[in-house]
């Protein structure tokens, strides 16, 4: 079934909104630091007037065009049932017969890496519950990517390279095995009440040696064939890859305790990422991030994650400039996220560039959530980030900002390549709780341009707007309330 292409909006009616409000809001929730252009403009149209017709101008007028490129794969109508646990067998001998569906049925597996082929379907049937091994010996070296830099390393968990119409589905859960005891620890951490994690200063991280060996390569050129970790080594595999694809589905399941990032669609494209539940408290736990790909479809999500909940990403400084691929046409909508560093994320491998990103209907509340919008770069990744649209956001609690644009991350790495941010929109974004409403970090060498914020309303918010750097910011009908004090 093709996705629907309902992309309506709805009118809203927000008071007056002027420069004198922007300062009134500012100093009533803290003190507010601004630097840059910033611009407030506008009333709302009279109650009960009719919705301004869209304009040929409206960046959504894009939306049916990039969702009716987005479909689900073509795989035969034939099931292949797995029997004894032989999931690999399985998918050998539908592959073999022209493709199918391979399907899991109710019951606990343990099971090493699993590697699907063009016109399969891994389909793990309610009650069924996939362990992957921890066992290490069992996990093959393959071509990755480990933060945005290319590699041959242990396999992800769900691994595809090379294929056409693939889907993993189902009601069943998938479950990595990730703990205190296992993969976490090659971050070096210690966990807390929510599994928190944090380093541990007493006890050096296993994977910091390799991590860095891993970036100079990547900034040196070394081949990637001799980029060689896997064994002996400390780089934790991702979750589900499918790397170098077209027509790809991930639907229905649970997925808990990855070892690393959860669902990484890498350089693929037609990608659709629906209905799935993400909970995983691990240290760089993200929960979806396509990475140099297009035409992504991410919907009906839940995300309770140790990281970002969703981001998108293009590869990592002198490596991703090598690749040179943006991740673009990125379209979420109806999800959920609960724990995370962001919510919707852009960065900060992004050294390829990200465009086209469309972002609605969507709902964020934890105390454990950090920020709502986020996009994040610096001068050594770079790239530009570009046309990222976002509406009918409604935010509960958020520690630091509902919307966040730092071109300052990892402020220890700077360099020459000048990052670039402009034709960002916000509308209709609610929060109750955080402690800045827009929080910018800018550089002066680098002008954020066309980023607007309109008919929004930020609540409790403890200490104002935090702008530095050159910013061309436009408030409309934008109200700004600081926290009530008992």
């Amino acid at each position: 079934m093709k996705p629907s292409l309902d992309c309506g909006s709805h009118a809203a009616a927000f008071p007056h909104f002027t420069r004198r409000t922007l300062l009134r809001n500012t100093l009533i929730a803290g003190t507010g630091i601004a630097f840059g252009v910033v611009r407030a403009s506008g009333a709302p149209p009279p109650q009960g007037a009719p919705e301004a017709r869209t304009t040929p101008q409206d960046p959504w007028d894009a939306l049916p065009d990039i969702l009716a490129r987005i479909g689900p794969p073509n795989i035969p109508r034939r099931d292949f049932v797995v029997k004894k646990g032989a999931i690999q067998k399985t998918i050998d001998a539908a592959f073999k017969a022209g493709g199918g569906r391979v399907v899991v049925p109710a019951g606990d597996y343990e099971v090493a890496p699993i590697h699907l082929k063009s016109r399969i379907e891994l389909h793990v049937a309610k009650d069924a519950t996939l362990r992957f091994t921890r066992d290490t010996s069992r996990y093959p070296l393959v071509l990755t990517r480990w933060e945005g830099v290319e590699l041959m390393n242990y396999s992800p968990l769900i691994y595809a390279l090379d294929c056409e119409d693939i889907a993993i589905t189902g009601d069943g859960t998938l479950d990595g095995q990730a703990d205190e005891e296992h993969w976490w620890p090659w971050k070096g951490v210690v966990t807390g009440k929510r599994d928190d994690v944090t380093k541990n200063a007493d006890v050096p991280a296993p994977q910091l040696a390799d991590r860095n060996a891993l970036f100079r390569m990547g900034q040196d050129g070394v081949p990637v064939a001799e980029r060689v970790f896997g064994a002996g080594h400390f780089l934790r595999p991702t979750f589900i890859e499918p790397y170098r694809c077209r027509n790809v589905l991930i639907e229905g399941l649970t997925i808990r305790n990855a070892p690393f990032w959860v669902t990484h669609p890498t350089l693929s494209s037609n990608v659709i990422v629906r209905g799935i539940t993400v909970i995983s408290h691990g240290p760089n736990n993200d929960g979806c991030d396509p990475e140099c790909s297009r035409d992504v479809l991410i919907e009906n999500c839940v995300f309770d994650t140790g990281d970002d909940c969703i981001a998108l990403k293009s590869g990592r400084n002198n490596d991703g400039r090598r690749v040179n691929v943006p991740v673009e046409n990125v379209v979420i909508r109806n999800c959920e996220m609960r724990d995370g560093h962001g919510g919707i994320t852009i960065g900060s491998e992004v050294s390829g560039g990200a465009r086209n990103v469309f972002a609605e209907k969507c709902r964020l509340d934890s105390p454990n959530l950090e920020r709502g919008l986020r996009l994040k770069t610096n001068t050594v990744r770079g790239g530009v980030i570009e046309n990222v649209f976002v509406r009918d956001i409604e935010i509960g609690n958020v520690k630091l900002a509902p919307i966040e644009i730092d071109l300052r991350y990892e402020p220890p790495e700077s360099g020459p390549f000048i990052p670039e941010v402009r034709n960002v929109r916000v509308e209709r974004m609610t929060s109750k709780s955080s402690k800045h409403a827009i929080y910018i970090r800018g550089l002066e060498q680098a002008p954020l341009k066309n980023i607007v914020v309109r008919d929004s309303v930020f609540r409790g918010v403890a200490q104002g707007d935090i702008i530095e750097g050159a910013v061309d910011l436009t408030l409309e009908r934008v109200i700004t309330e600081g926290e009530i004090k008992k």
